[in-house]
């Protein structure tokens, strides 16, 4: 009857997982390219990697440094999700290139509540991709500060007071995953709680709670990261040793609150 505000379906057919990213990511060639790699007996996993290297290659299109960076870690995630949940398009905010303190530049990733829906493999599997990416475009690792890793510190645990966490890190696992991941895990403020301690921080940008990066850090990396570890493995990927003290807890186990009140009494 036309009695719709509008009389054409919104929603684009697909018949496949193919389609479906292609349509969700809006990347011509993207559907055939994906199945042309299962026939070749690709891994899901092995999949994501491969179309992220053509997408910042320019196989699909000239794209900025940045959109090609963008595009390839939000495809990655749609292939691990089968372009079913809303997680690469609402649950990656943005990316960013960012300075360290010694001028080089690095990689941010900010992520937003929705990336829940993709499962801690999914959100892992962004984080990897990221690193694998900002390698083929010449970006360094992120270097964090004392004051920048004790703000996650204080940050993770707050977010489970107010939300919900699979599971929560310990102080010396948050430290171990924040001082070496090569990619800097943001997010887009999600709660009303602000932190008490390390405020105004010149490259964080919110003093409240980041809803995404405490997923991704605690339900992403420190909850997988045997799957983590293997993927590492199977795709060659260096610089990510430090997960086997983090799959073994062999870290230098902080001295509690107590203890340090102790000393000083």
């Amino acid at each position: 009857k036309g009695l719709d505000p509008s009389t054409d379906v919104e929603i684009p057919i697909a018949r496949n997982m193919a389609e479906r990213v292609e349509q969700l990511m809006k990347i011509e060639g993207l559907a055939k390219r994906i199945m042309e790699l299962e026939e070749e007996g690709l891994s899901r996993e092995e999949i994501c990697f491969k179309v992220a290297e053509e997408i910042v290659e320019g196989k699909f299109g000239n794209f900025d440094r940045l959109t090609a960076i963008d595009k390839a870690i939000r495809t990655a995630v749609a292939i691990l999700t089968e372009g079913v949940v809303a997680a690469p398009i609402e649950g990656i905010a943005k990316v960013k290139i960012d300075r360290n303190f010694d001028g080089t530049e690095f990689l941010k990733i900010y992520y937003a509540g929705p990336i829940r829906s993709a499962g801690g493999t999914a959100q892992v599997i962004s984080v990897l991709v990221g690193d694998y990416i900002r390698r083929l475009v010449g970006l360094n690792r992120y270097i964090p500060t004392e004051e920048e890793i004790l703000r996650y510190i204080e940050e993770i645990p707050l977010y489970k007071k107010v939300a919900n966490l699979q599971y929560l890190p310990s102080d010396a696992e948050i430290r171990l995953i924040v001082s070496n991941c090569p990619v800097c895990i943001d997010g887009e403020p999600t709660e009303d709680v602000e932190v008490s301690g390390y405020r105004n921080l010149p490259r964080v940008e919110t003093n409240r709670a980041r809803g995404g990066m405490c997923l991704v850090i605690a339900e992403g990396i420190a909850l997988k990261a045997p799957k983590l570890k293997k993927m590492v493995d199977k795709l060659k990927i260096d610089g990510w040793e430090w997960l086997d003290k983090l799959i073994n807890k062999e870290f230098d186990e902080e001295p509690s609150k107590a203890e340090e009140i102790e000393k000083y009494t």
